[in-house]
């Protein structure tokens, strides 16, 4: 059986640290899966380290689908989440019901991430739970608001700092199962978190979170470029580029393929 929302919870509760990870398609969900991660995100930077956009935002929600799909099909253990893309969710209650439902409904993913934490996005989160759909919450930088926030750190002043903590809070009396914390103070995230009864997930905000979730094209070193709090633990870029060389040496020099026979 799948990990559950509850499950996750309960850690919290247990001090069982949780770990996060994106997947984009059947072949990266199967290795995380296997793996042994608690979560399988299929986060809207896809459109980046999968589809080559240079933020979040051109991707749709027919697009999340169809990798949401795959990653499904990939994974049999973890609980998988998938975002819903930008202005899929935040015109009206009835269109993230519309939207979040389509995702569940034709991918097989057990709950949906949304974005901001301002009282009509609490609105909309407590609704999709009232109706049974699970929500992982999002606040601090949130990427979907590029243009407005940049990639810049959130929560350094007293003001935004009780901003962020109090859309926490709001969002979890909404029934969000759980929050990422992206890229805030670290003392912000750990106050955050032990004030909340439901576990955050955080990036770029510290090791007081009660779990960690990184893109996996950072974490693999196949990204181009990681932000400052991505830890990359295997360069496969280089990897990759070393085999293919090597391949194209070995046609060129016809060494390849080899007589066997």
């Amino acid at each position: 059986m799948p990990i559950t929302p509850q499950q996750l919870i309960d850690w919290k509760h247990q001090h069982r640290p949780i770990v996060v990870l994106t997947a984009w398609d059947y072949a990266i969900a199967n290795l995380v899966d296997e793996a042994g991660v608690d979560v399988i995100l299929v986060g809207d930077s896809l459109a980046m380290v999968a589809l080559g956009h240079s933020t979040t935002l051109p991707i749709t929600l027919d697009e999340m689908i169809h990798h949401t799909k795959a990653v499904c099909r990939g994974a049999d253990k973890a609980l998988v989440v998938a975002d819903l893309p930008f202005l899929s969710y935040q015109e009206s209650i009835p269109q993230a019901i519309h939207s979040a439902g389509r995702m569940l409904k034709e991918t097989g993913v057990q709950a949906v991430k949304l974005e901001g934490g301002h009282p009509r996005m609490v609105e909309t989160v407590a609704r999709l739970v009232e109706i049974g759909i699970p929500v992982l919450g999002h606040v601090g930088l949130t990427p979907q608001s590029v243009h407005q926030l940049g990639y810049r750190q959130q929560g350094k002043t007293a003001d935004t700092a009780e901003r962020i903590l109090q859309e926490a809070i709001a969002l979890t009396e909404a029934g969000i199962f759980a929050l990422v914390l992206e890229h805030i103070p670290a003392d912000l995230a750990a106050t955050i978190t032990q004030r909340l009864s439901i576990p955050t997930i955080g990036i770029g905000a510290g090791a007081g979170c009660d779990g960690q979730v990184l893109v996996t094209a950072d974490l693999l070193g196949l990204s181009k470029k990681t932000p400052p709090f991505a830890k990359t633990y295997l360069n496969l870029r280089s990897e990759i580029n070393g085999a293919i060389e090597q391949f194209s040496a070995d046609v060129r020099e016809k060494r390849f393929p080899e007589d066997k026979l």
